[in-house]
């Protein structure tokens, strides 16, 4: 996808990290035309939230919806081929080798686009080790950035602090996707790798994924208009 192409709104994805349909909707519609782009995670997903892909599709919007599949190649494969027919614009998948190489090729003649998640962002070094990994995170997510573009992988979603690295590594034909986006002054809550919206857009990334500041604000639209000028900023 052509960076430069993306409007300074369009690169904010604000996370729907809500127990429902109604509260989903609530919040969509205080947000209105101040957020284009929506994520639906697991606890949103689990309560009901995937038809909400289609009625925001029909209203204009963008979905990525982030269930971070990983499976045998087979289950991979269906599970992705259900979700291109619901509309959405990006889907997860974990960046393991069979695992991203199943979603590649299952999404093929659809417009969903695949997401490698590198390393989550509440990992560090001492949380990898203790599952057993020998690479640190930087090292991890380099080998996966690596593999996933060998494979197709049509983005990446990674750490703030690895963007700038892994846009050297993939070039400009990846979309970079970052959580870890705090905008100054906000609590960091159990992110362990973070950064303000605008060293992160700085630092290569291609779309900021924002939950609680945005969500947990008295002002959830004014809070999402902030974020908006400052990826604007960052870009002029």
């Amino acid at each position: 996808m052509q960076s430069e192409n993306i409007t300074p709104r369009d690169r904010l994805i604000v996370a729907l990290d809500v127990p429902g349909v109604a509260a989903a909707e609530a919040m969509i519609g205080k947000l209105g035309d101040s957020v284009t782009f929506y994520k639906i995670g697991y606890q949103l997903a689990y309560a009901g939230g995937l038809p909400l892909v289609r009625q925001l599709s029909a209203a204009g919007k963008k979905v990525f919806i982030d269930l971070k599949l990983h499976d045998i190649g087979n289950t991979v494969a269906r599970g992705v081929e259900s979700v291109a027919k619901l509309g959405a614009t990006f889907l997860t998948v974990h960046a393991y080798p069979q695992t991203m190489k199943a979603a590649v090729e299952a999404r093929s003649g659809s417009s969903l686009r695949i997401l490698a998640v590198t390393v989550l962002t509440s990992y560090d070094d001492n949380d990898l080790h203790a599952a057993g990994y020998r690479l640190n995170v930087t090292d991890l997510v380099e080998a996966r950035a690596r593999q996933a573009q060998e494979l197709g992988v049509d983005g990446l979603v990674c750490s703030p602090e690895e963007a700038a690295n892994i846009r050297k590594i993939v070039g400009s034909r990846m979309d970079l996707v970052t959580p870890g986006i705090r905008p100054a002054g906000s609590a960091t809550g159990d992110q362990k790798r973070i950064m303000t919206p605008a060293r992160a857009i700085a630092a290569g990334a291609n779309y900021l994924v924002v939950g609680r500041p945005v969500m947990e604000a008295s002002d959830p639209k004014a809070a999402a208009d902030a974020i908006v000028a400052e990826i604007a900023q960052a870009k002029a």
